[in-house]
């Protein structure tokens, strides 16, 4: 089945940490769009090193109650086809894409605890996943762990703080594997999470998103609390594209 094709303008952007973006794309034809929290867009762009047309996919941002535009976050990969093309992007420019695919999005298990392990930009999905979940309401709860390197890597820390006030079911902590001084909070991989906080997972669903070995050590730890339901989304080198 063919994707759907959408026109869009870049309507805002956010430089969010020194390789890090957040690109708003509002809708023109069609000017909505329906999609799973967790899916992706695609974007067809020329690799520079060979000239040929790729697809390039990229996670949505925002959550599927916002219909008329699309959110992407990406990080800068120097040769990049997909993060060169977009980074070159400015408000006001026009850009198509086509979607909204990928198996990766958010299931219907009210009745489940929710545990989100994300690392680096893999923190997209994610952010669809945990606030379309917390926007339809429910008293399970809901916990992200968020691995990053060191301090200059470090955003959507005031949003995440506001989402744990207003949400007693929700916890949210951030990891850093290379810390410089000062930093006060949790230190290591996601894996030092996993050990430390999960004590059982009789009743939860886990969804994994960042590199191959992340989601390969997780899910072994996991696998030792006992069964669960685990989904996963590997994401390449180029700008956090999911592998799907």
């Amino acid at each position: 089945m063919a994707l759907q094709l959408f026109k869009a303008g870049v309507d805002g952007i956010r430089n969010l940490t020194h390789d890090v973006r957040e690109i708003r794309f509002a809708l023109i034809e069609p000017d909505e769009i329906a999609f799973k929290a967790g899916q992706f867009v695609s974007f067809e762009v020329v690799n520079p090193k060979t000239g040929r047309t790729v697809s390039r996919p990229y996670s949505i941002l925002s959550p599927p109650s916002r219909r008329d535009a699309v959110t992407l976050l990406l990080n800068l990969v120097p040769g990049g086809p997909g993060s060169t093309y977009l980074f070159s992007l400015k408000k006001g420019d026009e850009a198509q894409f086509k979607g909204p695919a990928g198996n990766f999005h958010l299931r219907g298990d009210p009745a489940k605890d929710l545990l989100f392990v994300a690392t680096g930009t893999g923190i997209a999905p994610v952010w669809s996943m945990l606030h379309d979940r917390l926007e339809r309401g429910s008293d399970r709860s809901i916990t992200l762990f968020w691995g990053l390197r060191s301090q200059r890597d470090l955003y959507y820390q005031d949003e995440l703080a506001a989402l744990d006030r207003k949400h007693a079911n929700f916890t949210a902590i951030t990891t850093l594997s290379k810390p410089e001084p000062g930093w006060t909070g949790a230190t290591g991989r996601v894996t030092r999470l996993i050990d430390e906080h999960v004590r059982s997972v009789a009743n939860v669903s886990v969804y994994l998103c960042g590199s191959s070995g992340m989601i390969a050590d997780v899910m072994a730890l996991i696998n030792k609390k006992g069964l669960c339901p685990i989904y996963r989304e590997k994401f390449y080198d180029d700008s956090g594209t999911p592998d799907d």
